[in-house]
């Protein structure tokens, strides 16, 4: 637990040095000190989920959300790690038991975004977690399908997208544990914040579905869902 503890105190202070940066500068682009401060607050929120401190860390993903929307606004063109950044701090933000009004909200901004349509798989990733958040299935699913065999995006997330779209109960299962095992393998995460967050959102999606099991135990998942 002093782990987490020492996490989210780094996280609040970067956060909090990032606001005191947020005025004009003309070396630094707006929407970089927003990201900057999407990116601790989204390491406060997963640092304070882990510790099982819920209200805290709802109140951080939600701010990790609208800054990170509010930086695709000014951002360079085709920046589809917002809008997934969006949507996952939103699922985040929700009760694993179903799917919250704002990430409907969020999903449906991110539809504005054309991430559907985008030519690189991390865009039409983002697409397909719109859709599925908003209970679109059947138009989640060839985006999921295109996902399959994309340059560089994860197989499992792909197989977990496909399958929620599909209805396939097992299937998900299986791929979300296929991902957090590859979770377990990496050596890098935001923020230096160890924890699986794509199979958090992933269970959150399947939870809105159907009865799921618990997730296995991990070192990378708070211990309330395991």
């Amino acid at each position: 637990m002093s782990g987490w503890h020492e996490h989210l105190e780094r996280e609040t202070g970067r956060y909090q040095d990032g606001e005191s940066r947020l005025g004009d500068s003309e070396d630094d682009p707006r929407q970089r000190r927003l990201t900057r401060l999407g990116n601790a607050a989204w390491g406060a929120g997963l640092s304070a989920l882990m510790l099982g401190r819920r209200e805290d860390a709802v109140a951080w993903f939600e701010r990790a959300a609208a800054h990170y929307r509010e930086s695709w606004e000014e951002a360079p063109p085709a920046s589809w790690g917002r809008p997934i950044a969006v949507l996952k701090a939103q699922l985040l933000a929700g009760d694993a038991a179903g799917i919250p009004t704002r990430a409907e909200e969020a999903a449906r901004w991110a539809l504005t975004t054309g991430c559907v349509e985008a030519e690189s798989a991390i865009g039409r990733y983002a697409g397909a977690l719109a859709l599925l958040v908003l209970g679109r299935d059947g138009d989640a699913l060839p985006v999921a399908r295109s996902l399959q065999g994309a340059d560089g995006f994860p197989p499992a997330v792909a197989a977990a997208l496909v399958g929620l779209a599909a209805g396939d109960r097992e299937g998900v299962a299986a791929a979300i544990e296929a991902v957090l095992a590859s979770f377990e393998t990496r050596d890098s995460f935001l923020e230096d914040v160890s924890v699986a967050d794509t199979v958090l959102c992933l269970h959150a999606l399947a939870s809105a579905r159907w009865p799921t099991a618990p997730l296995r135990e991990s070192a990378l998942l708070p211990r309330t869902l395991s």
